[in-house]
């Protein structure tokens, strides 16, 4: 995928890299990283969604012998479907990657870098195969920001991801910054189940009153007063499979999407192109 500039991040806000500048793996390496707070901490601070996943692996990128300048997190999804066209036997042994994220210090053409040292070591560990899915859905803060430009997963077709299609349309709530407020979360404060205080912090600090009373009422008042409903037209979805079997049951795939495909090039907006730097 040929783009102009690639997108990267920091505190959430998005910046932009020539897409073909030189980028020397000599002066970076890759481990993996144990817990869950050092990547949760990096993710929450400057990916564009604010937030984290159910972690299977994570995997940093570093300065060699610096800082953490990128992290994948390879996640578990709410639905185990989503792991199709896998094969369903091999789906626990499969991850989604649920989050990727660089440093605006980072010069371009590391993710495929990143991301291939992290699909390599899965497949040793025995994994059957990683999803992925890119959002090319363009979102705005009410003050007109524009916190995720869309993309398309130019790394993981730079990468050789089998495309296998879109996923459902549906609703998507926004708070006032542009970012979105997931069903999961809602759920979890109508049930009262763990990680509902996260999930009502959220509405809090976008203007909603302090958790009181029933959590259905509250958070169907909540909803109103600080989120606003929008159309997704799905998600772009993509697979590695690992080894003969999953591979198979996979295909070859569908033709890539490309940025004018839908309106995300230079030529169908006033924003240059981008590719994934925060997937």
């Amino acid at each position: 995928v040929i783009t102009d500039v690639t997108q990267v991040w920091r505190a959430r806000r998005a910046s932009y890299r020539p897409a073909g500048e030189p980028f020397d793996p000599r002066a970076y390496e890759v481990a993996p990283i144990a817990q869950d707070a050092i990547a949760r901490a990096f993710v929450v601070e400057h990916h564009y969604s604010g937030t984290y996943p159910a972690a299977r692996r994570r995997f940093g990128l570093y300065q060699r012998g610096g800082a953490l300048v990128g992290v994948v997190v390879f996640s578990v999804p709410v639905r185990a479907e989503v792991f199709a066209p896998m094969p369903r036997e091999a789906w626990s042994a499969c991850a989604e990657l649920g989050r990727l994220v660089l440093l605006d210090t980072v010069q371009s053409n590391a993710e495929s870098w990143f991301v291939r040292w992290c699909l390599d070591a899965l497949t040793r560990e025995g994994f059957a195969g990683v999803v992925s899915f890119s959002d090319p859905f363009r979102r705005h803060a009410l003050d007109g920001t524009v916190v995720h430009a869309g993309h398309i997963g130019g790394v993981y077709q730079a990468l050789g991801a089998r495309y296998v299609g879109r996923a459902r349309p549906g609703a998507m709530l926004l708070l006032p910054d542009g970012r979105s407020l997931s069903p999961r979360a809602v759920a979890k404060i109508r049930a009262g189940h763990r990680g509902r205080e996260y999930a009502a912090a959220q509405l809090v600090a976008a203007g909603a009153p302090p958790l009181d009373g029933d959590p259905g009422t509250w958070v169907d008042t909540a909803l109103e007063q600080v989120t606003r409903r929008v159309r997704h037209p799905g998600n772009l979805k993509y697979a590695w499979p690992f080894g003969r079997a999953a591979a198979k049951a996979v295909g070859e795939g569908l033709p890539y999407v490309k940025l004018c495909d839908l309106g995300l090039c230079a030529g169908a907006r006033m924003h240059r192109p981008t590719c994934a730097r925060a997937a």
